[in-house]
């Protein structure tokens, strides 16, 4: 071989090389500029191939021009397990491999792998694992041979034995590998560059491979392993294979010996380890011109990614980082078509209409003229109907062969004669007239519709019972036989059954006995399908007719014949009916244009039931008394070559079969020598208006021209079921007229325009001609759609023919009939063409020189995306055209489109072989992607692969095209590999808004007034104004309020607790609260050694304990700060909080139970964090008798009360500081909202550590002396019916809980609400339940709570929410009060529901829309505004108030707002700016504090007691949550919601953003095998809904999203463990 060493290269040259190299790899020279010089450097040095590649000295007989034919490429890719090569074009193939090299010229585009975890993996296949810390960005290692014919498995996997990539053995490979193969090629007028030269610049072009960006060369190979096999070849022809040979030539004369590599699959296994290089910052940012050769570094192998910035400026290693940095830099690489200017109505987002490129082509052609076929000749012993024919030959030629069938072995199984045919076939008409219900009442009419279900290997009874329906005038409805009760689109097949009335099926005994039976033996109805009689056909089951019985054989009129079943492109099945003249006439335009003459042998291989195989092997055939030979397709699967074999051996002269079997025969056909065509004079290629039905036809006949093939025996035919035949190649005499041959632009045919053989060479169509117009008919093309006006003579239209030889009806369906049996073509001016209306065909074409019929594609394959239209047909050809086939099978390709936002996207799905790898798979993926985009200028929104055998099959073994889509649509597709390409399709999306310059303060107020909208500001009912006999307002603090209740009401019991049975665990009355907090003060002076004002952590369960500790802070002056204990189960991810917590809050002690101080020294503990630090840790189970000399009093009702510490769900740790005046004015609050007096008992199921659920636990019952029924959340886990036993059995009227407490009662106690009314639980006494949250409120879970506990007698009034955030605990609040009226009214108006549209909201305006409205967004209010609480709507940039349309942030003014962060850091800025905020303009004076959410005010039509009118308040979301993207404000929750609702096993959904990209995050509730599914659903449901492309979806399992203790998600957590790939996903997708 050419190796570098081996080749005599100077060594000037080879310095010069290295040079070279170098340059390359620093990025100062091109790899275009590269290979120029480097190919002539060592051109000179080179093997020359003198000529076209061809040995001159051989003879020239020699070279017969052998294209893909070549056998021992065919029988290589048959033993690779691959069959159906029908779409295989040599042209075709050879344009995708150039335009593949063209877009590596544009560089390369860089496509991070998806990640998989390894469980998923091992299911699509063993040897693709890579452990999670392989899995590198570059894929330096993945084989580098699927670039086709240019290149060679062998260099594969990179070892470390030579630095650089052997450029002379690509070279001489590429040169040598052409010199054996032909340059002409087979399927196209001209050669497109197969030869030395343009190989060498395929070679050249696809040196760097793979779909990841490569920016080195510095590509190790290594030797082919085992010794290389000879093997001869015959006829020189080793057309360019799958695996490119090297070829080495042994002089010039004789043959030639070939070297072969060994099989790959050997191969394989001896692969060196992958050498897994680092990645730097090289291999990731496309742009950077490499500094050093990567690939040769001796770099530690895994673990040292280096540092990169993300978009945030945090540096961080790891994979996932970097797959995302580098879909990044892909993106930002300019798309194609340039996104023109769109407008932005009022926010009403026009998506943008493609507007009609100027450039495109039109179609100039004059308009067509009518094709009108020859005369249909009338035969003088032509019979009047095809029941007199039979009975003609039934009686004249008993003993003639009518129909041969063949058992799986090809022996003749049965042969049917025309005597036993028509015997047997009166025997079924009687017996299915007389023998079925009554003599009174038969079953069956003439005109009935009956069922026939025939197996594909039983032809002979299906014929009998076909023409013994014909006989008795019934009309046959033939059917796949429904093999399983789910069968793919068999209930379609029922609903035709169903609306043709059908009531009993023929079938055959072998048939009969292999249906599904029930255990009593009936067979059951089929899913979908009417009630059924099956009725078996076989002579020996029936009675014989009368000697005087005698079926009435009339001339062929209008009645229906037979009804043909048509499969729609959505899956429905129509049925379409065939007149008795109809088939009788198209009986006789067969024969006349076949030359079909009294018994001629014709073999078929076509399904008979329906289509070309019932029209010639079932009907003309007997009209012309022909004997035809069936081959079942199980035959065919066993022997691909028995077609050809029977037509050899019966002489046979006309076989009907699809490209399919040629291409199979090809195939196999070198185990054949005796092979002699010559007997055929006509060839039917029943698909040849597929137009990839032309390389087959030219392979076979390049392979069997040999074997005594005629080439004008091949005679490809167009027909549809509508319009039956269409068009016929004639057989001719004449061999000397060459076949039409149409070489088409691509580009143009997607504009609907004809243009022969562009410039762009690369995108061509070759179409065959399938003849000319059918005898007798007339032929016209018309615009597919809208008015069927006549297309221009350079015009793609469908084909419509007038004919008495066509279908008349879709059975049962006027309209359908109507707009396709019935149309009447119009001229240029409006007039219809003829007084006979014409059918359409379904096929898409043009009519060409001479009367030749060509078509370009069918309307059902139709694809039109951005105003240009794409054949399906074509794009499976594309994709399969790109080599090597290695990956995916050939036949089992699935192409359909899906609408997504407001146009069609293609979706491509393939089988992929079960012993393809990961990355193989991947870089096929990417190259299809590349070849469909440069070819037909289209991109491909999915492409996905499934593993082998799973898409859904037709009866004849085809893939069921609309049943995977709608698997695919709803996400059962299960696929093991998924590429979305969003962002480089989706070209439509609304134009990303701009931002107005802010206008004026002045102008605002004004713009204001004259539309008459309000400044949004509200306010709850006025604090001073309200009389109340309220003896705690004497006291300015709480620890005076609780020794003034201890002192009047001691024995009033202030606090239960009760336990997971619902039994009280503890209780406390207001004395013992008292002396406990005594003693407890005395501790903390004594043991703590504290003083006024020092920080006390208290780290408690909830329950009493935590209360009395609270309180005897207070007592001795210090500061208390409440801190969840840490979860004994997860301390390494609790503790550290905690200890945070009592770090930052600066807190002198800690106070806890005995338990907990034992799990703070625990070794565990220990392991989570350094536990010398802690503070000194008091346990309050073991108090000191005595009480303090004195208790503390403060001096200033301004100094702090308590600390409230929180992480909000941005992640952050806030506390803030309450002092004295706002904690009694906040309990004060609440006492008047919520009317709470010591006569009151309240249920509490809250988390008691921060916000209001502290306040309710541990202040309300002392301020307002209420009993609190405390139920810890925790207890729930155990008991989930606890918190409503509770309310039930102590007849609470007002009871406070949290959202996942409500989740976890809807979830756990769904379905026993039955046995719950038994216990009994009574919630009719609830007056107010109200959720304790910071948050939207969640409307869906408050609605089902509700809906679920109505039965138990919750009034639906009663569910409401509350809101409060860091600056101010509790805004709003909102109870429902009795009122004066004694019937259950309410003095509080209900919590009002409003719908906005979504679309206006992402523009900070408010819209209120009707409800069910598109786009429209269910918003609850938060709740009653608290006494004392004045809220304004403000704009959160200019800090300006706003109206009432808008959505702006909440300020909230009161005297229970908190009075600032408590930060060891000391950030005054953030401090002034969220406390004390003041209105740009309007009310300057007032001091603010900033809610950090955003929402809306609404007056609503409501009034309260007082007659006021009521302001409702409407939080909208977290300003730190909303996701600025396109210019416009998302809130999570709403994409999360409409993601979740995509697919049943989505149970959780969490987004956020990364440098742009929207990243969804879902939990999948099923097997990781759905978990791909989610994919294109999680990213065309953001599509559709939000006008969003989502850059990532991880699916990940249950419990993944980090939840907080309130039930909100912590986006912020899970982003930065996904930054860290710390969430063990499922699988991740980066869409492109």
């Amino acid at each position: 071989m050419a190796d570098r060493d081996t080749l005599p290269l100077p060594l000037e040259v080879r310095t010069r090389l290295a040079e070279l190299e170098l340059e390359l790899s620093e990025g100062d020279i091109t790899q275009k500029g590269y290979e120029k010089k480097r190919s002539k450097l060592i051109g000179a040095f080179l093997p020359q191939a003198p000529g076209k590649g061809m040995d001159p000295s051989v003879p020239h007989e020699r070279r017969t021009p052998v294209t893909p034919g070549s056998s021992s490429r065919y029988h290589r890719r048959r033993s690779s397990g691959s069959r159906d090569e029908r779409y295989r074009s040599d042209v075709h193939t050879e344009a995708v491999q150039a335009a593949l090299a063209k877009q590596k010229e544009r560089g390369k585009m860089a496509v991070p792998m998806p990640s998989k975890r390894r469980s998923l993996v091992v299911q699509s296949s063993m040897d693709a694992y890579t452990p999670p810390g392989e899995e590198h960005i570059g894929h330096q290692d993945t084989s580098s041979g699927s670039e086709g014919e240019g290149s060679m498995h062998g260099e594969g996997t990179p070892t470390s034995s030579q630095g650089s990539i052997n450029m002379e053995n690509w070279i001489s490979r590429a040169i040598h590998g052409s010199t054996t193969s032909s340059t002409t090629s087979s399927s196209s007028t001209q050669s497109g560059g197969s030869g030395a030269a343009s190989r060498l610049a395929d070679v050249m072009g696809q040196t760097h491979l793979g779909p990841i960006a490569h920016l080195s060369l510095k590509r190790k190979t290594r030797k082919v392993p085992g010794p290389p096999v000879p093997v001869t070849v015959e006829n020189g022809n080793s057309g360019p294979g799958p695996v490119v040979r090297r070829s080495c030539e042994f002089g010039s004369g004789g043959s030639e010996l070939v070297w072969q590599q060994p099989p790959l699959e050997k191969q394989e296994n001896h692969s060196a380890p992958p050498d897994v290089t680092s990645y730097t910052t090289d291999s990731i940012q496309v742009e950077r011109p490499q500094g050093s050769t990567t690939a040769s570094r001796a770099t530690p192998k895994y673990g040292n990614a280096e540092l990169m910035e993300t978009g945030d400026g945090v540096p961080l290693g790891g994979r996932v980082s970097a797959k995302i940095q580098q879909l990044v830099n892909t993106l930002k690489r300019p798309k194609r078509p340039p996104l023109r200017e769109f407008f932005v109505d009022d926010f009403e987002e026009l998506l943008e209409v493609q507007q009609p490129d100027p450039n495109q082509p039109k179609a100039e052609g004059a308009q067509m003229l009518a094709m009108r076929g020859e005369q249909l000749g009338v035969v003088t012993n032509w019979p009047p109907s095809l029941e007199a024919a039979l009975q003609r030959w039934g009686t004249i030629s008993p003993k003639a062969p009518c129909l041969t069938t063949m058992d799986t072995n090809g022996k003749p199984l049965y042969i049917l004669t025309y005597g036993k045919l028509w015997t047997r076939s009166i025997k079924v008409a009687y017996n299915i007239l007389h023998k079925l219900g009554s003599k009174q009442e038969p079953m069956l009419r003439p005109g009935d519709r009956v069922a026939l279900v025939f197996p594909n290997n039983d032809p002979a009874a299906f014929m009998v019972a076909f023409y013994g329906c014909l006989l008795a005038e019934v009309v046959p409805v033939p059917i796949e036989v429904p093999l399983t009760r789910k069968d793919a689109g068999s209930q379609q097949i029922g609903f035709l059954l169903g609306s043709c009335g059908v009531t009993v099926a023929l079938t055959s005994d072998a048939c009969h006995k292999g249906l599904p039976k029930s255990p009593t033996g009936e067979i059951p109805q089929f899913k979908g399908w009417p009630k059924l009689l099956w009725f078996v056909t076989e002579s020996k089951h029936l009675s014989k007719p009368p000697r005087d019985w005698f079926p009435h054989i009339k001339d062929a009129n209008n009645e229906t014949a037979y009804i043909e079943y048509k499969t729609c492109k959505d899956g429905s099945v129509l049925g379409v009916t065939v007149m008795r003249i109809a088939l009788l006439t198209h009986c006789q335009a067969l024969t006349q244009s076949c030359g079909y003459t009294e018994a001629e042998t014709i073999v078929n291989v076509l399904d008979f039931k329906k289509d070309v195989g019932l029209w010639h092997g079932i009907l003309t055939s007997v009209m012309n008394m022909m004997h035809v030979i069936s081959i079942p397709y199980s035959l065919m699967k066993v022997n691909p070559l028995s077609w050809i074999q029977k037509v050899c051996q019966y002489k046979a002269k006309v076989a009907c079969v699809k490209s399919r079997d040629m291409h199979w025969a090809l195939v196999a056909h070198r185990d054949q020598r005796d092979i002699n065509l010559s007997s055929l004079r006509m060839l039917v290629v029943a698909d040849g208006a597929n137009p990839w039905s032309i390389s087959s036809c030219d392979a076979f006949l390049n392979v069997f021209q040999s074997k005594g093939l005629k080439p004008e025996v091949i005679c490809p035919c167009a027909s549809s079921p509508e319009a039956l035949t269409v068009a016929i190649r004639r057989p001719t005499d004449d061999s000397n007229q060459p076949p039409g041959r149409g070489v088409l632009s691509m580009p143009g045919l997607s504009h609907g325009v004809i243009r022969v053989d562009s410039e762009e060479k690369l995108s061509v169509l070759t179409l065959q001609d399938v003849g000319t117009v059918m005898p007798g008919a007339l032929m016209c093309v018309v615009k597919p759609d809208g008015v069927p006006q006549l297309c221009k003579t350079d015009e793609i239209g469908e084909l419509c023919v007038c004919s008495i030889a066509t279908g008349t009806s879709y059975y049962g369906l006027s309209g359908m009939t109507k707009n396709t049996f019935e149309v009447f073509p119009m001229n240029s001016v409006g007039a219809p063409i003829s007084e006979y209306p014409f059918t359409r065909t379904g096929l898409l074409g043009f009519v060409g020189p001479g009367g030749l019929c060509f078509i370009a594609g069918k309307m059902d394959g139709l694809m039109v995306v951005g105003g240009r239209r794409h054949n399906a047909d074509d794009i499976v050809a594309t994709a399969l055209a790109v080599e090597p086939m290695k990956f995916v099978y050939r036949g089992r390709i699935a192409v359909f489109s899906i609408s997504v936002l407001h146009d069609e996207r293609i979706v491509v799905v393939a089988e992929q072989r079960p012993d393809s790898t990961e990355e193989d798979s991947f870089q096929w993926m990417s190259r299809v992607l590349q070849a469909i985009d440069g070819i037909h200028q289209v991109g491909v929104y999915c492409l996905a692969l499934v593993p082998s055998n799973t898409l859904p099959k037709t009866p004849l073994g085809g893939i069921h095209l609309s049943e995977t889509k709608q698997l695919f649509l709803e996400g059962s597709l299960h696929p093991c590999n998924v590429l979305m390409c969003p962002h480089t399709c989706v070209t439509n999306l609304p134009k990303p808004r701009q931002k107005q310059p802010e206008i004026g303060p002045a102008s605002v107020m004004v713009g204001n007034l004259v539309s008459g909208k309000r400044i949004a500001q509200a306010s709850g009912r006025d604090l001073g104004q309200m009389e109340d006999n309220d003896q705690a307002r004497k006291f300015l603090f709480l620890s005076e309020v609780l020794q003034w209740r201890a002192q009047t009401t001691p024995d009033h019991v202030l606090y239960t607790l009760l336990n997971c049975r619902g039994t009280i665990a503890s209780s406390l009355t207001c004395v013992q609260l008292h002396k406990r907090a005594e003693k407890i003060a005395t501790m903390l002076a004594e043991r703590g050694h504290l003083q006024d004002g020092d920080h006390v952590a208290l780290v408690y369960p909830p329950g009493i304990d935590l209360i009395a500790a609270f309180y005897g802070c207070l007592y001795a002056g210090c500061v208390p700060i409440t801190v969840r204990p840490p979860h004994p189960q997860n301390i390494a991810t609790t503790l550290p909080t905690v200890k945070m917590i009592v770090e930052v809050s600066r807190s002198a002690c800690m106070m806890t139970t005995a338990g907990i101080c034992k799990l703070l020294r625990s070794k565990e503990a220990s392991a989570a964090v350094d536990v010398r630090t802690w503070p000194p840790v008091l346990d309050t189970d073991d108090l000191p008798k005595k009480k303090p000399p004195i208790l503390y009093k403060p001096s200033n009702p301004d100094t702090l009360a308590y600390l409230d510490f929180s992480v909000s769900t941005t992640g952050m740790l806030a506390g803030v500081k309450m002092s004295h005046t706002a904690t009694s004015a906040f309990c004060r609050s609440i006492k008047l909202q919520c009317e709470l007096y010591p006569s009151r008992e309240v249920a509490i199921c809250l988390d008691p550590y921060c916000g209001l659920g502290f306040v309710l636990w541990c202040l309300c019952s002392v301020y307002s002396g209420h009993q609190s029924i405390l139920i810890p959340p925790s207890e729930l886990e155990v008991n989930p019916a606890l918190w409503l036993l509770a309310v039930s059995q102590y007849k609470v009227r007002d009871t406070f809980c949290s959202y996942s407490v409500m989740e976890l009662c809807t979830k756990g106690l769904g379905l026993q609400t039955e046995s719950l009314k038994s216990r009994p639980l009574d919630l009719s006494r609830v007056r107010t339940c109200v959720v304790v949250a910071e948050e939207r409120p969640r409307i869906a879970l408050t609605q089902s709570f509700s809906k679920l506990f109505k039965d138990l007698g919750l009034h639906p009034r009663a569910v409401s929410t509350s809101f409060g955030c860091r600056v101010n605990l509790a805004i709003c609040l909102q109870p429902h009060r009795l009122g004066k009226l004694a019937d259950q009214g309410t003095s509080g108006p209900d919590p009002t529901t409003v719908y906005v549209d979504m679309r206006a909201l992402r523009h900070d305006r408010v819209r209120l829309v009707e409800r069910g409205s598109p786009h429209s967004l269910p918003l609850m209010e938060s709740g009653k505004i608290l006494p004392g609480v004045r809220i304004i709507i403000a704009n959160p940039e200019t800090k300006g108030p706003l109206g009432d349309s808008h959505l702006g942030e909440i300020w909230v003014c009161s005297g229970h707002n908190a009075s600032g962060y408590f930060t060891v850091y000391g950030d005054e800025a953030l401090q002034s700016d969220h406390f004390n905020s003041r209105l740009s303009f309007g009310d300057t004076q007032t001091i603010w504090a900033r809610t950090g959410y955003l929402g809306f005010l609404r007056r609503t039509e409501l009034t309260d007691a007082s007659g006021e009118r009521h302001d409702a308040l409407y939080v909208v979301g977290a300003l730190d949550e909303a996701m600025e993207l396109r210019g416009m404000r998302y809130h999570p929750i709403d994409i999360e919601t409409s993601v979740i609702r995509t697919h049943k096993s989505i149970t959780e959904c969490a987004v956020f953003t990364w440098t742009n990209l929207l990243v969804v995050v879902v939990e999948l509730d099923g097997s990781e095998q759905e978990a791909l599914d989610l994919v294109p659903l999680v990213t065309n449901v953001v599509l559709e809904e939000h006008y969003l492309i989502v850059g990532v979806v991880v699916v990940v399992d249950i419990g993944v999203i980090p939840i907080n203790s309130r039930g909100e998600k912590q986006r912020m957590h899970l982003r930065d463990g996904f930054l860290a790939d710390q969430l063990d996903p499922i699988y991740v997708a980066y869409n492109m």
